[in-house]
């Protein structure tokens, strides 16, 4: 059993960096990077300033991790350490000859209308691809932060009390101040001693960490009345377990009159949830119903098979495969609007029932065409079986053998899928956010690929895959706890 799972678990990360990798190669040598500036109006807007538009679209190309960027001023500090002033004169022999070193090096060495040389050079397809994998894991350490303006800052991880007073693991010199922590939100114990980097986005949130856009908070900032650590009170939404650190020369008056410390840059309380939590309350909610819909339903159709109860099921069944699911989608929401309910979320917004329901009514129902069907064809497979016949010439009941056999058997290639349905529901679903313009993680993927948001799309490609393939591992373990019959064999089969 252990065997089987951490073979599963070594082919499920080789397939996720397999398609990762795949994803990267096309989309940073098959699609002109120069389309990520599209849609960014700061770029549109310097259209007639061509230096200001070089100097930030090689900026841009450099922090997504496209080329190696250098302006005269590094490029003298480089190769004339000891003339550095005379190289930065435009015209220099200095400032030339840096210039043909890093020609010869490789590099595109060109000149600003107003004079100044800047050089850039593509980083290699494998490198990208190395240092996305290298960095997706952090390790917070009291050695994660160099400051120059604070030579005395001390490096150490001890336990400490934070701002309430309640037991931490703290840490100095690390990026985030508070490593473990207590609160009062599930799951009570959080740590923020590894992390995920999934890259930064852009244009769309730009620069902003992947892992934030999709996790944080949305809206206005919610603001409660707070300790901070100099004894400080106010109406804040400063989420102080989140502070990290900041640099001492841009510490200003009001990181001084709240924070004791460096650890002065910090996430904030949102009134809306974090585009994964919408997503994931929209579509836990609809699979939760659809299931209380279609697993009775199928169960129901198939101890009456042929009878009218199976006939009703069957024209749901076939209406639901054959309706396109825009159509659908937009039939219940003229349905909901004509019974009260708002066309849209963002109406009444995240903090009204009534913004739920339309979605997560149709969501459950455009689901339980193929939950009955499957859940009828398993229980109809269990009726023909021979241990059934078994049980019938022994004198059982229908009834018994029914719930006692049947049922316990034919729910086993549900509950395989559970997890899955769960788990995917981060995913969010296109459709039905976008009609019903819900803030979820469902127009991400697309949005991404329509802003040539590429960091987005490689950061969704292996977040998707993983959870997809990772879903079907817990599904196997799941079985094995529903039907102990089952036992997972070293060669990735079960029997």
């Amino acid at each position: 059993m252990k065997k089987y799972v951490w073979g599963r678990v070594v082919r499920a990360i080789l397939s996720a960096f397999i398609v990762t990798v795949i994803a990267m190669v096309m989309i940073y040598t098959l699609i002109p990077r120069h389309l990520i500036f599209k849609t960014d109006p700061t770029y549109q807007k310097l259209g007639g300033k061509a230096d200001d538009r070089e100097r930030y679209k090689n900026t841009a190309y450099e922090r997504l991790g496209y080329i190696y960027f250098d302006e005269q001023v590094d490029m003298c500090k480089a190769y004339a350490a000891d003339s550095v002033e005379a190289c930065n004169v435009n015209g220099s022999s200095q400032a030339n000859e840096v210039a043909e070193k890093y020609e010869a090096d490789g590099w595109t060495v060109k000149q600003y209308k107003a004079g100044g040389y800047y050089a850039y050079k593509d980083v290699p397809i494998f490198k990208i691809v190395a240092n996305f994998f290298s960095n997706l894991i952090e390790i917070d350490h009291p050695w994660r932060v160099n400051d120059s303006s604070n030579p005395d800052l001390k490096r150490r991880i001890y336990f400490g009390t934070d701002y309430n007073g309640v037991p931490a693991l703290m840490g100095e010199g690390t990026k985030h101040k508070y490593l473990i922590y207590f609160d009062g939100s599930f799951p009570f114990i959080h740590q923020n001693v590894i992390s995920l980097n999934l890259g930064k986005s852009y244009p769309s949130y730009a620069y902003t960490d992947i892992s934030k856009v999709i996790s944080s908070g949305q809206g206005t900032e919610k603001s409660t009345m707070q300790k901070f650590e100099t004894g400080s009170k106010t109406k804040s939404a400063v989420i102080q377990h989140s502070c990290t650190y900041k640099a001492t020369k841009n510490l200003d008056k009001l990181d001084k009159n709240k924070f004791t410390d460096n650890y002065a840059t910090c996430d904030t309380t949102k009134k809306d949830p974090s585009m994964i939590a919408t997503s994931m309350t929209f579509g836990v909610l609809a699979l939760l119903l659809a299931y209380c819909i279609a697993i009775p339903a199928g169960m129901l159709m198939a101890s009456h098979k042929g009878k009218a109860a199976d006939h009703i099921g069957t024209v749901w069944i076939n209406f639901m495969i054959a309706v396109p699911s825009l159509a659908f989608i937009f039939f219940g929401r003229q349905v909901f609007y004509l019974l009260g309910f708002p066309t849209s979320f963002p109406s009444l917004g995240a903090h009204n029932i009534k913004s739920y329901i339309p979605a997560i009514v149709i969501l459950a129902l455009m689901n339980t065409g193929s939950l009955m069907l499957w859940t009828r064809r398993y229980m109809l497979d269990q009726s023909n079986a021979d241990y059934v016949k078994f049980a019938r010439a022994k004198g059982l009941s229908q009834s018994e053998i029914f719930k006692k056999h049947i049922l316990r058997n034919a729910v086993i290639p549900i509950v395989h899928d559970l997890p899955a349905s769960i788990i995917l529901t981060i995913t969010g679903a296109v459709l039905t956010e976008t009609v019903f313009a819900i803030p979820g993680t469902g127009k991400l993927l697309p949005d991404a690929i329509n802003e040539h948001n590429n960091a987005m799309i490689v950061a969704l490609t292996i977040l998707y895959t993983s959870l997809s393939i990772f879903s079907v591992l817990i599904g196997d373990l799941l079985m094995t706890v529903v039907d102990p019959r089952i036992k997972l064999t070293d060669d990735g089969g079960a029997n």
